[in-house]
């Protein structure tokens, strides 16, 4: 029995842990990172392999810093409805203490997992809300008189590392599905929405205490022939103009291309309403258009503005916040910086203003911008994090209006004269 191990450690009738049973597995294997203050605070971590969770306790921590390798003693494996559970287990029983879903998401092999993991060498590429890229567990030889299996945790190198000096990916320090502290949890108290947040970064799943990054390099769209469907999308409308990103520093607001030019003369225009937000340190994401007489926006009529230098008749939309006021929000789904973004931005009808989006009906939703000769959509998934770099978690889907036409010619008559001599 591959949970007797489990289940032999706990009492079910106290504590409110999943036993185990039958539970079909998803598309793509899940994996969860749990925080967990028993008598010593460690993190849990745990993959999908073979019907279970086979699990980590990892008492530092995981580390998007290379240079860290993370002691991860390997325990029990646990049934896979262990991923969900957040609450307290009872003192004096197995592990009791306050539990917290610090993390979770799929992960995907780098190597044959099997093979892998039997020889001590397991590479995995995660896909959560805090941790992404590329990790390697790395087995020791077990010496003389310990219990379990000890590994060690690691980070591999892709554009998903962060030094520690740049910020530690473990003071991102509420729940992924609550957004609760660990007393929060500890006390009971209800679960705090996206919704909820208000103007606070602190409060969003995977919110990480960092200093504003003096750069940051875009998210891009791949484009796609149809749009994606399902609940789980957002739509927006595809502006036609200047991807922009707008970092402030009280009242030093600059403006960057996506190559990370400074375009902030171009934009003058822009920066006073940008410093009316009051938005503090921020960086934001957006378009920087022309508005058409009919609401449209129109690349032709940019560039006319920006030939001489400085536009004045410009409006910057913004439609992603990847940082605020201290916290590094890049790997907050992408629904949830988008509701802070609209709470910092309501009211805004002037030249800085929020992108609206719709929910799910993609093919609904591009039909509809085609319909009004719009550009184009973007659909973007709704739990994405901010990654940099072209993804298929935002896709682009442009209109392709067609006209029919006839194109004819002619030649002039062989022998000379008037008339026309044939159609070619």
């Amino acid at each position: 029995m591959p949970l007797e191990e489990y289940r032999a450690k706990r009492h079910f009738e106290r504590t409110s842990e999943p036993p185990g049973g039958e539970q079909p597995q998803a598309p793509l294997p899940r994996f969860v990172v749990q925080k967990h203050r028993a008598s010593r605070l460690h993190y849990d971590f745990r993959l999908e392999m073979d019907g279970v969770l086979r699990s980590w306790a990892v008492p530092k921590g995981p580390s998007l810093d290379t240079s860290q390798k993370r002691l991860a003693v390997q325990v029990e494996d646990h049934p896979l409805e262990y991923g969900g559970f957040e609450g307290t287990i009872p003192q004096g029983e197995y592990g009791g203490g306050t539990v917290m879903l610090w993390d979770q998401g799929t992960w995907e092999p780098i190597n044959d997992p099997a093979e892998g993991y039997t020889k001590g060498d397991l590479k995995v590429r995660l896909s959560g809300e805090k941790l992404q890229g590329g990790f390697v567990l790395v087995r020791l030889k077990r010496r003389e008189g310990e219990k379990h299996d000890n590994w060690l945790l690691i980070k591999e190198r892709d554009g998903h590392t962060r030094p520690l000096a740049e910020g530690d990916v473990l003071d991102a320090d509420r729940s992924v599905v609550s957004g609760r502290t660990m007393d929060e949890i500890a006390a009971g108290a209800p679960s705090r929405g996206s919704a909820e947040c208000g103007d606070d970064p602190s409060v969003l799943p995977g919110a990480v205490a960092a200093p504003s990054p003096d750069m940051i390099e875009p998210m891009l769209a791949t484009a796609v022939e149809t749009p994606p469907e399902g609940p789980e999308w957002l739509h927006e409308i595809k502006l036609d103009g200047y991807r922009a990103l707008c970092r402030v520093r009280g009242d030093d607001v600059r403006f960057f291309t996506r190559s990370g030019v400074d375009w902030t003369t171009r934009f003058s225009a822009l920066v006073p309403a940008v410093r009316e937000l009051g938005l503090g340190d921020a960086w934001l994401d957006g378009e920087v258009t022309a508005l058409l007489p009919d609401g449209r926006t129109g690349f032709g009529a940019l560039q006319a503005e920006l030939k001489h230098g400085a536009a004045a008749d410009i409006t910057f939309f913004a439609f992603d916040l990847p940082y605020l006021r201290g916290y590094d929000v890049r790997s907050a789904p992408l629904e949830a910086r988008k509701a802070l973004l609209a709470t910092l931005m309501s009211g805004q009808t002037g030249r800085v203003r929020y992108l609206e989006h719709v929910r799910g009906e993609g093919s609904e939703f591009h039909r509809q911008t085609c319909a009004f000769a719009l550009e184009g959509a973007v659909s973007k998934r709704a739990d994405a994090p901010y990654r940099s770099g072209r993804w298929r978690d935002w896709r682009k889907h442009k209109c392709r209006l067609r006209q029919e036409f006839v194109v004819a010619g002619y030649t002039l008559p062989a022998a000379g004269g008037a008339g026309v001599g044939a159609l070619v």
